[in-house]
């Protein structure tokens, strides 16, 4: 019998690094091909207990799971597209915390995923307004991953979709971060704002108290 629902969110559940493995690539199959699942949002209780068991997945000390547990989520993603707004708050505190992760293709990924939501999940500012926990993050390579990850985001969709005003205070705090790749990922995301949107953004660091020659 072909692999459903009911079979991935028993196997989602396992331990065992192998096991995930190969459930994983199992699972990036099955959502590949629309005609094999027909039955992926009959049950919803069963849908959010995949979800969640995922970003577990994501939150894994080994990488490699981590990195497929990214992939599935994208795949998910692709699949449900703006019925997937539901898990954003399941699965963005684990995507901030993998912006902080050790390894570069990790970071990468996690911040991809997050951009993959603002495209086809949710707006931009939506996502941002849930995201803006990450300046404040425990990690420094987390807080640095959020102003970088604000960056990207003004590279690929601008101003225009996001509420700067509600943006640039959190990169204010972060101007005086006690670690300097954070400080300086603040200051190239606050470059990049004003090249979005010029002089205002000046006149609001001036009114935050930031001294002139900063």
């Amino acid at each position: 019998e072909p692999a459903g629902m009911d079979y991935f969110c028993e196997q989602v559940q396992q331990k065992d690094v192998g096991r995930r493995m190969q459930v994983g690539q199992e699972l990036l199959e099955y959502l590949g091909e629309p005609a094999r699942c027909p039955d992926l949002e009959q049950d919803q209780q069963r849908l959010d207990k995949v979800i969640d068991e995922l970003a577990a997945w994501v939150n894994s000390s080994n990488f490699k799971v981590a990195l497929l547990g990214l992939d599935v989520l994208g795949a998910f993603v692709d699949r449900l597209s703006g019925r997937f707004k539901h898990y954003i708050g399941t699965v963005l505190m684990p995507l901030i915390d993998r912006m902080g992760d050790a390894k570069d293709q990790v970071r990468e990924q996690a911040q991809n995923l997050i951009l993959k939501l603002m495209y086809e999940v949710a707006p931009p500012m939506y996502i941002w307004e849930r995201l803006a926990v990450g300046f404040k993050h425990k990690n420094y390579r987390s807080r640095e991953g959020v102003c970088l990850c604000l960056i990207a985001t003004l590279n690929i969709y601008g101003a225009q979709p996001l509420v700067l005003s509600k943006l640039v205070p959190h990169l204010c705090t972060v101007f005086g971060d006690s670690n300097s790749q954070v400080r300086d990922a603040a200051i190239l995301a606050i470059v990049e704002v004003y090249r979005h949107v010029g002089e205002k953004v000046r006149i609001d660091l001036t009114k935050r108290g930031i001294p002139p020659g900063r």
